[in-house]
């Protein structure tokens, strides 16, 4: 068995930028495999125009240049705003695939933790030469994330790097509600101008035609850890975990996994200290994006995170988070039931 707890990856700043590549869970997705929702028009529209987005050739630059090499063209942006579970992340995967030249793929909170560890000019050098930038989650949680997106992208895209974004929150609404975002408006409107939007309307497909999971019973769990290979199986306690998350800086969340293809979580508790939170959801958003296998027993998911974080500044965090745990506690069932 793996023990997490004995882990402390050390990363050099080099390596957050390398292997920018869609998760193991949208490695094999396309634009062919999106099934849009019938119901919801928006789904199959957005899919259409991201497809001609990526694949469509750079607008040229005008204007004469007499004995100079003609500029790149500024890059572009494209904005897919929706709810949770209606495909946006499929979506940027198969862009991914489907775009030519040079593509990198991130969320937006793993793009803070790099601008964070390199600093904003050797950031923006190290995606200077991509054609695409992809970039998942995008959200103005407050004023520091606002100020180095903005930047980010203001120094980035003038250069020809195109960025497409997905977001729960429309591009002029970014921000609101989390900090005193009127005081950001030039800012927020400034990454907002970057962007053409679209809208993708629809339910969350993680829950749809179900109710949300519940925590594994103690016999649930004992049938799931019986159908795990022990060489790749981590398991430990959520408080343990929580001590050590503390210790390991979330840009390096991806390496304390190598290696492990199944987890076991044990006594969810609810987690009164929104740092100790924050830093299990950006965890789950890692097991979930690493197409790991997971199973957790304790409290129930409504319980975990105070209502006043679930309708605060991270609101969206939050709700993303209970939505993949639901995911995973499912397919932990499906895989015990087999």
């Amino acid at each position: 068995m793996i023990d997490l707890l004995a882990r402390h990856p050390q990363l050099a700043p080099e390596d957050l930028i390398s292997g920018l590549t869609p998760s193991p869970r949208y490695r094999d997705v396309r634009f062919g495999t999106y099934r849009p929702n019938p119901d919801y028009p928006s789904q199959a529209q957005a899919q259409q125009e991201l497809e001609a987005f990526v694949t469509a050739p750079p607008v040229k630059s005008g204007g004469f240049r007499l004995f100079r090499r003609a500029a790149r063209p500024e890059g572009r942006g494209m904005y897919l705003d929706g709810g949770f579970g209606v495909g946006k992340t499929h979506l940027l995967a198969s862009a991914y695939h489907a775009a030519p030249g040079r593509v990198a793929v991130m969320s937006f909170q793993d793009l803070m933790y790099l601008i964070g560890a390199l600093g904003m000019n050797r950031a923006v050098d190290a995606f200077r030469g991509h054609d695409l930038l992809l970039i998942d989650e995008f959200e103005l949680d407050d004023p520091g994330n606002t100020h180095m997106a903005n930047t980010f992208l203001g120094q980035l895209m003038p250069g020809g790097t195109s960025v497409i974004a997905t977001s729960n929150t429309e591009p002029g609404a970014l921000g609101q509600g989390r900090f005193n975002a009127r005081d950001f408006q030039r800012q927020i409107q400034g990454i907002a101008g970057r962007f053409e939007s679209r809208g993708i309307d629809g339910p969350d497909f993680r829950q749809r035609g179900t109710r949300p999971e519940d925590t594994l019973t103690a016999e649930e769990y004992a049938a799931w850890l019986e159908r795990q290979d022990p060489a790749t199986l981590a398991a430990l306690d959520v408080r343990d975990l929580n001590r050590h998350l503390l210790s390991v800086h979330p840009s390096h969340f991806a390496a304390l996994l190598e290696g492990v293809t199944a987890l076991g979580v044990l006594n969810l508790t609810p987690m009164p200290d929104q740092n100790v939170a924050l830093r299990f959801v950006h965890f789950v958003d890692k097991l979930y994006d690493l197409g790991l296998r997971a199973a957790f027993t304790g409290a129930p998911l409504a319980t975990l995170f105070d209502d006043s974080y679930r309708h605060g500044a991270y609101a969206k965090k939050y709700s993303r988070c209970l939505s993949r745990l639901s995911e995973l506690l499912r397919e932990a069932r499906t895989l015990e039931r087999i």
